[in-house]
């Protein structure tokens, strides 16, 4: 093989040596039995079309490239967002691996998940031994502030109590009996991410703040950023709050823990929400959800359970953001500075600039409903015209909120709202209606390569391009950034289309 370590070959370049090309050569040849190119080619031309697409949207018990993860990564991702904790994972260790690598291969930090390491005995008799063993390990190795246990298919199918499994282990001496352990029971067979970061979130809270309660409030909002996996939103909240003067508590804040800087010397735990400030968050004046659905249950809890008020504002574009400004204004008295409206003045600047370009584009958007939700708001106010919207963790509720909006737009009369679909039923909408151009994560990168519709990268993951997660996505400097991804994926389709000199290019724009 042409691979040695004086020479290190990236494995694109890699995989196209001689020695790799005749193995796989070999190995379609020999092994993979398959139709002849002829025969492959028309099929994949019939599955462009509309017979199949029918077909294709009857289908039943198969779902290919659903477009959501584990309820174990949402969950984890939530509690690497307090200080000083550790994810514990209770179920296989191949499982919690794929957790790890998962968020790591986003952020291109390390992402640090323990496994109780469950096994085939453990599947017949029950994990309580793997927790024991498994919770006196970490707290011992890796000396941690709090560890918050979720699950796996494989203990939910067991059927293991994690509060009496944690007891049992305090009682056993694994761990001390005032230390921190919130749970969450997280099947990965029902609900998505999202629904663990919620599950998570609910259990952290009712652990910390346990007993907490006073006679009169801390003055603070508390803020949950929900599943939002851009660090620069954390801190653009915190930018925005710091500038209006009101005194917050972030629940949870894991922008530090996702993008840590290289000081040379390694954290473990960078970072993140003070225990002492999550377990006071039961005292605040008001609980701000910047995200619907992946607050239902917290929100649920934190309304009848500390007998707080919720509200959940979404910061998103120019109409998302006055509005989370104004009623942040209203709730604490505090005026809006004139630093903020001048940057909304820039957006607002920006997007004229750019309104001729994304005016009357059709374009069709997947990924998690609050995502879903807050850009396609942004793109009605630059007059972009939604065809489909496809959220394969929506529900009800979800649909009938974005037909609200849709109806409430001029630009959105024409979108169809489709959930439990998955990114082959996308296929099949954008090559038989097809749009100008679409958004979605990575996972879309193979859309855009069969349909050649342009592809702007929003949403999780992002495995194929660097960087994009740094940058805020709320509040009028994310509407920036996403403007620039959106007009500039356009501007990057008309160079390609119109590159034949006195043919196609016909516009001069660096010349006129």
């Amino acid at each position: 093989m042409p691979q040695n370590p004086e020479k290190i070959v990236d494995h694109v370049q890699l995989f196209q040596q001689p020695e790799y090309q005749e193995l796989f050569k070999n190995k379609h040849e020999q092994f993979e039995g398959a139709h002849s190119p002829e025969e492959v080619q028309r099929v994949s031309e019939w599955t462009k079309g509309w017979e199949y697409r029918e077909k294709n949207f009857a289908r039943q018990a198969l779902t290919v490239n659903p477009a959501k993860g584990c309820q174990p990564v949402g969950a984890i991702f939530a509690a690497v967002g307090f200080e000083g904790t550790l994810p514990f994972v209770q179920g296989s260790q191949g499982c919690v691996a794929y957790f790890r690598t998962h968020l790591s291969r986003h952020y291109k930090e390390p992402f640090s998940a323990v496994s109780s390491s469950m096994t085939e005995d453990a599947a017949v008799f029950g994990g309580l031994n793997n927790m024991i063993e498994g919770l006196q390990v970490s707290y011992q190795l890796y000396k941690p502030k709090m560890i918050a246990v979720c699950t796996t298919c494989m203990a939910e199918v067991i059927g293991d109590d994690l509060g009496a499994f944690i007891t049992n282990a305090k009682n056993a001496g694994s761990i001390p009996q005032d230390f921190p352990v919130p749970f969450a029971h997280t099947p990965s067979f029902v609900g998505s991410h999202t629904t663990g970061y919620d599950n998570m979130m609910k259990g952290i809270l009712s652990n910390l703040t346990e007993g907490k309660k006073k006679d009169k409030t801390n003055g603070k909002i508390n803020f949950i950023p929900g599943f939002d996996t851009y660090v620069g939103n954390n801190r653009e909240l915190k930018r925005m709050l710091g500038l209006m003067g009101i005194d917050y508590t972030v629940l949870a804040d894991n922008s530090d823990y996702l993008d840590a800087p290289n000081t040379g010397e390694y954290d473990m735990y960078p970072g993140g929400t003070k225990l002492e400030d999550a377990a006071d968050s039961i005292n605040a004046e008001a609980t701000v959800a910047l995200q619907r659905y992946t607050t239902n249950k917290t929100r649920e809890y934190i309304g009848t359970k500390w007998k707080q008020q919720t509200k959940v504002l979404r910061p998103f574009g120019v109409k998302g953001t006055d509005e989370f400004l104004m009623t942040l204004s209203e709730m604490t008295g505090k005026p809006i500075p004139q630093e903020l409206e001048d940057e909304r003045g820039r957006l607002v600047d920006a997007m004229t600039d750019s309104y001729a370009w994304i005016h009357g584009k059709k374009f069709a958007i997947y990924g998690d409903p609050d995502l879903i939700y807050s850009v396609t708001s942004f793109l009605l106010e630059l007059g972009a015209e939604p065809v489909h919207i496809l959220c394969n963790n929506g529900d009800e509720e979800f649909k009938k909120e974005m037909e609200a909006i849709l109806s409430a737009s001029p630009f959105g009369k024409q979108a169809t709202v489709w959930t439990g679909k998955d990114l082959w039923h996308l296929r099949s909408l954008l090559f038989t209606e097809p749009v100008d151009f679409f958004v979605g994560n990575s996972y879309g990168k193979y859309l855009w390569r069969d349909t050649k519709i342009p592809m702007v990268r929003i949403g999780y993951p992002l495995f194929d391009r660097h960087h994009l997660h740094r940058y805020p996505t709320l509040g009028y400097q994310g509407g920036l950034n996403l403007l620039n991804w959106i007009v500039n994926t356009i501007l990057d389709e008309l160079d390609r289309s119109s590159n034949i000199a006195g043919k196609t290019d016909i516009s001069f724009d660096l010349i006129r």
